[in-house]
């Protein structure tokens, strides 16, 4: 199971998270989504669980808990909306 962790403070790190979510059972895997020019945290990161009820019991046991002063948001990630090729940037317009 896919789990979304928003708001948290830029300088929290995937150890600090692997630290807190652990208790509750195995991790897959633990990523801080980044800025790609600044590298700096956009305040969210998703931890995926192998266990659906190990991660239930993430949910329930840190939603709006504190992490380096921040309540932290803990919810199952949505799924990633498909996107058209080609579908974003710029916009139209006639070239010359």
């Amino acid at each position: 199971m896919n789990l979304f962790v928003g708001n948290l403070t830029r300088d929290v790190t995937e150890a600090d998270l692997r630290e807190l979510f652990e208790p509750y059972g195995k991790l897959s895997s633990v990523s801080i989504v980044k800025d790609k020019f600044s590298g700096l945290s956009k305040g969210f990161a998703f931890v995926e669980m192998p266990v659906k009820a190990e991660a239930e019991a993430a949910i329930a046991g840190l939603y709006r808990k504190q992490l380096k002063g921040q309540s932290m948001d803990v919810t199952e990630a949505r799924p990633r909306e498909t996107r058209r090729p080609g579908s974003g940037g710029r916009g139209g317009g006639k070239r010359r």
